[in-house]
């Protein structure tokens, strides 16, 4: 029975290198592999020009390489890219390339379907598959790479983690993606260039912050009533505010980085002037700024985007009180193409 090949790109460099000795070959070999797999993003071992058709050829006897394909590529008319990504079992997720004036934002996703059951989203409705690996998360920002250079001429500049997918529900692969895609013999992107955001897994936050990550942390906030959080997003029963509030305390301690909520206003729900107070009391635990983000509908339930009135609210509330806040609009409508967290359902 023959067994099933092993994807080259789970070994280390020190492993591919062990391969090559154990094989009769020189160590080196291994480090002109690595290169070829991560920083010249290889598809298949006949990519390897400067590798010898012999060794091609042992590589392929022994490896596979599971690179993703773009199933589907859709193209706004804002500049918006939306990639239907094919992994290699034949799933399917998704990853958003968000053009601005002076930067482009790769919207990776972590695991097929979600864990999570926040109401508002369209991940939610599909179960949690599997977690995405670390080569799996890379493909999709090397993809976005290339598409920033072929459409806006330059490379890509940011990446959030705001995809499919709790991250710190795949904290092992996610961290293992951030040292590839930030490693000179990567992408070599900067960590601050990179955000990472929860919908508030307060272990994991602490865990963040004692590996001193250097990235930025975003937690999807969407109400400071616990009440309303509870309904919206029911996991958070077991991470209430409390928690969250002493987490992100801990965080910014160790890390002296600032935190940034991810927060949409909805008629009816959060719209109010108690959610407006609630927000500002917690915006003061930690140095922090605040996202405002134009919902897109799911469907005609009970999640709809809030009145201009009400966000200008929350902004002068805000702003009153010193705490920076943006309002962000949605991207890519003709496409459907959102965030994770925020999408539509395709």
């Amino acid at each position: 029975m023959q067994t099933e090949k092993k994807d080259i790109r789970a070994l280390t460099k020190e492993q591919l290198r062990d391969f090559f000795t154990a094989n009769g070959d020189k160590a080196f070999r291994g480090n002109q592999v690595y290169e070829w797999l991560w920083q010249k993003r290889a598809h298949s071992f006949e990519d390897m020009t400067n590798v010898s058709k012999e060794t091609r050829a042992m590589l392929e006897a022994n490896f596979v390489i599971n690179h993703i394909k773009v199933d589907t590529m859709q193209r706004s008319s804002d500049g918006t890219v939306k990639n239907a990504v094919r992994l290699h079992d034949d799933l399917i997720v998704e990853s958003v390339l968000i053009p601005t004036e002076t930067r482009t934002t790769a919207c990776v996703s972590s695991q097929v379907g979600c864990s999570l059951d926040c109401n508002f989203c369209a991940t939610a409705t599909l179960k949690r598959m599997r977690n995405l690996n670390p080569d799996e998360i890379y493909d999709q920002v090397a993809a976005i790479d290339n598409e920033s250079r072929l459409y806006h001429g330059h490379p890509l500049s940011n990446i959030v983690f705001m995809g499919m997918g709790e991250p710190l529900m795949n904290y092992p692969n996610v961290m293992k993606a951030i040292e590839k895609i930030t490693s000179p013999e990567g992408l070599g992107m900067s960590p601050k260039r990179i955000t990472v955001s929860t919908s508030g897994i307060s272990k994991m936050i602490k865990k963040m912050a004692d590996d001193e990550v250097k990235f930025k942390l975003a937690v999807s906030l969407h109400s400071a009533v616990e009440e309303i959080r509870n309904e919206i997003m029911p996991f958070t029963k077991n991470f209430p505010l409390t928690d969250l509030r002493e987490a992100l305390e801990y965080w910014y301690k160790k890390t002296k980085s600032k935190v940034t909520y991810e927060y949409v206003v909805w008629r009816g729900i959060n719209d109010d002037k108690r959610s407006i107070d609630a927000l500002v009391k917690f915006c003061k635990y930690v140095p922090c700024k605040v996202n405002l983000i134009e919902y897109n509908p799911i469907d005609d339930g009970m999640f709809q985007q809030a009145s201009e009135q009400a966000v200008q609210n929350y902004i002068t509330a805000l702003e009153h009180h010193n705490i920076i806040v943006k309002v962000r609009r949605s991207r890519g409508k003709d496409i459907d193409a959102a965030c994770g967290q925020l999408a539509n359902k395709s």
